[in-house]
């Protein structure tokens, strides 16, 4: 094979392994720590002591990963057929 057809054959391979192995993280670690808190689930006070708790993950230090939401997205639209 001569180089120019094999660079593109390369990026398209190396593309889908990252994807599914992205699917695969998706689909058994479906939650990630939250960005905003850290994963601790609390969120320290600009002024004084002490903290509250994160409003993004709810206070559980856990979120949802995107993928993970567009595979429920998917599975929705699958379970409820088109409209």
């Amino acid at each position: 094979m001569d180089p120019v057809t094999l660079a593109p054959i390369a990026v398209l391979a190396a593309l889908s392994i990252v994807t599914i192995r992205y699917a695969i993280l998706c689909h058994v670690l479906p939650f990630t720590r939250c960005r905003r808190c850290g994963g601790t689930g609390r969120i320290p006070r600009r002024i004084g002591r002490g903290s509250r708790p994160c409003r993004r993950c709810d206070g559980t230090g856990l979120r949802l990963r995107w993928g993970r939401h567009l595979l429920n997205y998917a599975r929705r639209l699958h379970r409820d057929g088109t409209r």
